[in-house]
This record gives structure tokens, C-alpha cells and sequence, in this order.
């Protein structure tokens, strides 16, 4: 490494402890809890190793000094010192770990008593490799459906309950609350209270096959008078484009093979396997965070998939180039 390098990674260090995916800069509740126990731990274990390194520096120190005086630096029964000594390391081992252990419990107790409130309720289903995600509508009681795109009310306490539908993934946004996984046959619960507004990623945190890295998740934080309005958007219907290309693009989306795996509300595609489309324009990314929204990505995604994320089950889907710019035309309508 060059003498460059050698300055330049403490500040690569540093910056891991601030951004839009770090534990170390929390904006949730739960986030915060975790991190000021990670801290503690990290003042309790290197005030202890200061001690050790400190101690072994001294030994070195009598060491060097017995030989200097005699032939023999062994230490004689009278030279290893009161049994005090021992006491002191002793009550600050269980010092220490008393901290720890206190400060655990009430990182948990924390965590866990969000659950006594009422929340939002969220369910978020891993699929390889996106998220399938659906509100709990407070007022009609019905499920909105979206996908790859997380939002949550500020200061508000959002209920999650996680899901696999195949293998194992990892829910994780870490700048708002701990990582829980996502089991096959099972459902867990995270609490989610965000506490700063603003745009989070997260990450499936389990490997969960080829395209684990390109299972992301955008998250928004948003005044609960925002999250509202736009809770009540996704709960409409697609409206139809008066566009004559846009309306080309959906009758190739609503009568092709795209209805067959994903569904837009309002129109003739209802298929379930892949990510609903309603509202697909208004997401900041395509395929869970594989490309960032923009028409050229849609016509890239639609057309070669496999070339972008090999292993997916979005087939290829044989359009020629005016069917394709049509269909990405559409599909960022849907707002």
C-alpha cells in the first residue's frame, strides 16, 4: 500500500459510519438502540484491551530490567505481587461484563416495546430476488400491493411481518432498525419507528443465491400527512395513457405475456408471480435496485433481462424496437 493509501483509509473507514445504508447513523428507534449498545460495547471491550496491552507492556518493561540486574528474569514467589491484584482484575471483568449485560437488556426491552402501540401494518415477502410489499389500508382494512419500494410514516411505529416464498433472505435497513430474517413456513415481526425523514437502502442480508447483491430496497421516510397521500395513491387503480404510443405500450403490457406474471390494477393483467405494476413508474429503480428508473433501463429490462441479472425469472420478452419503446413509455406512466 503506498503512503497515500496509508492516509486515505482511516477516512474510508470513517465514511462507512454515516450515509443512507449505516447502523452507525441511525434514524429509528431500534437503529438507535442497537447503536449506542454497539458504542458501549466498544468502550467496555477497548478500555479492556488497553488494560491487557498495558499490562503485557509493563511485564515486558520488569522483564527487560531483571535481566539487566541478574542472569535469572524469573519471577519469585515474593516479586509476583499482592493478591489484590487479582481482586482488581476480577471486579472489572464482572464490571464489565455486568455493563454489557444490562445494557443488552435494555437495548431489547427497547426494541420490544414498541409492540405495546398501535402500527401500521406492513407484510414484506422475499422472493429471488425482489421484495413483494403490502400495506395494510387503515381505513377500507383491504392490502395495497407494491414492490422494491419502502415507505414509512415519520415518528410512527410501522409493523413488519416477514416472509420467504422460497429460500431464506434477511430483511435489513440499517439506518432504521435491526436485521431479522425471512424463514420458508414462517412468519417474524420487526418494529420499525423511524425518527429522521429521508431516503434509506436497504439489503437482503442473507445469501440467497446468484442475484443476492442485487436484492436492494428502496426506503422513504415521509411526514405521516405525505405517507398518507401517498398510501392513498397506491390505492388506486392505473388510469389509461391518452398517449397513442403509452396506449400501444399497454395493450402490449395488459394483453401480452406480461399479464401472465404481473398485475395492474384497473386492467386485464392480474398475474401474481412477479411485482405488481400499478405504480411502477413512480419507484426510484427497476428490478430491486439492479438499474436506477429511467426509460432506457425499462427497455433494457424488458428486453434482456438475463444480460442484467442472470439467474432472475423475468424471461426475455421478444419485442421489436417500436413495441419496446412503447412499453417503457407506458410502464413510466403508471404513476
Amino acid at each position: 500500500m503506498t503512503r497515500r493509501g496509508l492516509w486515505l483509509a482511516p477516512l474510508l473507514a470513517l465514511g462507512g459510519c454515516s450515509g443512507m445504508q449505516s447502523p452507525l447513523a441511525p434514524a429509528g428507534a431500534q437503529a438507535a438502540s442497537i447503536s449506542t449498545l454497539f458504542w458501549l460495547m466498544m468502550a467496555v471491550c477497548g478500555f479492556m484491551y488497553l488494560l491487557v496491552m498495558g499490562g503485557l507492556v509493563i511485564a515486558m518493561l520488569r522483564g527487560r530490567r531483571r535481566r539487566a540486574v541478574t542472569a535469572d528474569p524469573a519471577i519469585s514467589p515474593k516479586d509476583s505481587g499482592p493478591s489484590r491484584t487479582l481482586l482488581v482484575w476480577v471486579a472489572l471483568i464482572v464490571t464489565g461484563l455486568t455493563t454489557l449485560i444490562v445494557g443488552s437488556f435494555l437495548a431489547e426491552r427497547t426494541i420490544a416495546k414498541a409492540r405495546a402501540h398501535d402500527a401500521l401494518e406492513v407484510r414484506v415477502t422475499g422472493h429471488q430476488w425482489w421484495w413483494r410489499i403490502q400495506y395494510r389500508d387503515p381505513v377500507s382494512g383491504r392490502w395495497i400491493e407494491t414492490a422494491n419500494e419502502l415507505h414509512l410514516p415519520l415518528g410512527r411505529t410501522t409493523r413488519v411481518t416477514l416472509g420467504s416464498a422460497d429460500v431464506v433472505h434477511s430483511f435489513w435497513v440499517p439506518n432504521v432498525a435491526q436485521k431479522l430474517d425471512m424463514i420458508p413456513g414462517r412468519l417474524n415481526l420487526l418494529d420499525l419507528t423511524p425518527t429522521r425523514a429521508g431516503w434509506y437502502r436497504g439489503q437482503c442480508a442473507e445469501f440467497c443465491g446468484a442475484q443476492h447483491a442485487h436484492m436492494a430496497l428502496d426506503v422513504k421516510v415521509e411526514s405521516p400527512q405525505a405517507f398518507d397521500a401517498w398510501l392513498g395513491a397506491q390505492a388506486r387503480p392505473a388510469t389509461a395513457p391518452a398517449d397513442p404510443v403509452a396506449a400501444r405500450g399497454m395493450a402490449i403490457v395488459t394483453g401480452g405475456a406480461c399479464a401472465m406474471c404481473h398485475v395492474v390494477r384497473g386492467t386485464a393483467a392480474i398475474g401474481k408471480a412477479g411485482p405488481d405494476l400499478t405504480h411502477f413508474g413512480a419507484r426510484r429503480s427497476v428490478a430491486a435496485g439492479t438499474l436506477t428508473m429511467s426509460r432506457g433501463a425499462v427497455q433494457g429490462w424488458v428486453a434482456q433481462p438475463q444480460a442484467l441479472k442472470p439467474g432472475s425469472m423475468m424471461p426475455a420478452v421478444p419485442l421489436s424496437p417500436a413495441d419496446a419503446d412503447a412499453v417503457s413509455r407506458y410502464l413510466l406512466e403508471l404513476k
